[in-house]
């Protein structure tokens, strides 16, 4: 068989394996393992809010915010929380707008805590004296097209802990909603 007819005879099998194949829909979440580090990430694309959420181990977070000079502790205040290097996007042709304070994390008994947002960690911060506003993800945005924005998001819940995640944006007046299911909060250290 000449080459030209085995790459025909070969497009039948290639098109079925594609049929095959799973296919992303909009708003799959899609979560993957580092394997260097073991730490998750979970990402939500095909919707006009896209986010994801890489756990961040304590160190990490007590490294950043030691790195800024705050005090101790502020360090293990921030630390002692449940955290999230979380990247937002808006993938639509509108403005899409996010509010984190409606954001809830359910645990497996059904109870729904709410994240520790932005303006409470510069409230609590401000009346200490520390004039600090970095890191964290703004507690809500309107996002133009292609505008984007990361930050940490955190939640008061012991390591490990799993959860669903229900989230919320609005765009062109209407609030949709998405759930990332079975997300659990990074360990004290990466085991060895």
């Amino acid at each position: 068989m000449n080459r030209s007819a085995s790459i025909l005879a070969a497009k039948p099998v290639m098109l079925m394996l594609l049929l095959l194949a799973p296919v992303a829909r909009a708003g799959d979440v899609v979560h993957e393992v580092n394997p260097a580090s073991g730490l998750s990430t979970w990402r939500v694309e095909g919707q006009a809010f896209s986010i994801e959420l890489i756990q961040l181990l304590p160190d990490f977070v007590r490294a950043v915010f030691a790195a800024k000079g705050l005090p101790q502790d502020v360090i293990d205040a921030v630390s002692g929380y449940c955290a999230f290097g979380t990247i937002v996007r808006n993938q639509s042709d509108a403005p899409v707008s996010y509010n984190v304070a409606d954001w809830r994390y359910v645990t497996a008994d059904g109870v729904a805590h709410t994240g520790k947002t932005k303006s409470e960690w510069v409230s609590e911060w401000r009346d200490k004296g520390i004039a600090f506003r970095w890191t964290l993800l703004p507690e809500s945005q309107t996002f133009q097209v292609g505008d984007w924005g990361q930050g940490f998001t955190t939640v008061r819940l012991p390591r490990g802990t799993r959860f669903d995640l229900h989230y919320s944006w609005s765009q062109q007046g209407e609030t949709r909603t998405h759930t990332i299911k079975d997300m659990y909060c990074a360990p004290e250290d990466i085991e060895k």
